[in-house]
């Protein structure tokens, strides 16, 4: 039989660059603020972490994160690679990671919003989640700050979704964002250089968003299964004691 030829879709025009060119800070701002006014959300990052060796070769590392986040007081997070699962559950009360291939979980009480659980997670336990800053975006105090230097890199595509992207430099990393263009400036794909490891390792991750989710009652809640094990959150050395 005669092989099915294969039309190969037209490229899609680039994506028209704007008559002045967008000021990087006030992006930002512009962004947070719109993300700040989403009492619930629902993200797909599809990442990839840069690890280096201890012979300097780089390996790369892909894996899918899901947020579902109602505001302020209740997220589960999802995040699978290709070495392991964790799942972070809060609903307002406790805060629970959970190993669902290892079957062990460690659940202690949390305070009462997201932005106070994303603090008492680090500074007590050492745990900072996947992609903090989506958190952080929406609140104005949180927003990065104090650039070596802010760029405006030009109009770019992500997904099929016109962005504009800009580049960021500041002491301990170099980071770009792509923020979607129109009434909804959403973070569409961040990449992030760490300065303070010699061997510079990189992190991108391409994000999908609903902004008009459906949680149901028990989305938020952590059940056990039966044959799992609990076991007590370590504390961080600075923790307080």
């Amino acid at each position: 039989p005669v092989a099915a030829r294969s039309e190969e879709a037209p490229p899609q025009a680039p994506a028209a660059a704007p008559a002045t060119a967008p000021d990087p800070v006030q992006a930002l701002q512009r962004m947070g603020a719109y993300m700040g006014t989403l009492e619930a959300f629902e993200v797909t990052s599809e990442s990839s972490l840069d690890l280096v060796m201890a012979d300097d070769q780089r390996i790369d590392l892909d894996g899918v994160t899901t947020y579902k986040v109602r505001r302020p007081d209740a997220f589960v997070i999802d995040s699978r690679t290709d070495r392991r699962q964790r799942r972070f559950y809060y609903d307002g009360r406790r805060f629970t990671v959970y190993a669902p291939s290892r079957g062990f979980y460690a659940s202690a009480e949390a305070p009462g919003t997201i932005h106070q659980i994303l603090d008492t997670a680090y500074e007590e336990y050492g745990i900072a989640l996947p992609l903090e800053d989506l958190f952080h975006w929406g609140d104005p105090a949180r927003l990065p700050k104090d650039f070596q230097s802010a760029e405006y890199i030009g109009p770019a595509t992500v997904g099929g979704v016109q962005a504009d992207q800009f580049a960021f430099r500041q002491d301990d990393i170099d980071w770009q964002i792509w923020i979607q263009q129109g009434d909804r400036p959403l973070p569409l794909k961040v990449v992030i250089i760490d300065k303070t490891d010699p061997t510079r390792p990189e992190f991108s991750a391409k994000l999908t968003w609903n902004t008009s989710p459906r949680f149901d009652a028990g989305t938020f809640a952590f059940s056990p299964a039966s044959a799992d094990t609990s076991i007590a959150f370590q504390k961080s050395a600075g923790a307080s004691q």
